[in-house]
């Protein structure tokens, strides 16, 4: 799923320190949410209908909407 020779998406908003790497990726279905392990949580991403070209042409945008702790 992050496979970034090919990307499709791009995660926006969040913890600012969550790297690029990260961020920008490849998405088998660009229509469920994003869930990556950041430290000690997991930052949560969904979909919009915007599209940017920055850093790369026809990334579909995903906004933070919010991050859920691992349990122990």
């Amino acid at each position: 799923m992050t496979n970034t020779d090919n990307p499709n998406a791009i995660l926006k908003g969040g913890p600012s320190h969550l790297p690029e790497h990260l961020r920008i990726r490849h998405l088998t279905d660009p229509t469920e949410k994003v869930k990556v392990l950041f430290g000690n949580r997991y930052e949560h991403f969904e979909a919009t209908s915007e599209t940017t070209n920055q850093p790369v042409d026809g990334l579909q945008v995903f906004v933070w909407v919010g991050h859920t702790y691992i349990a122990e």
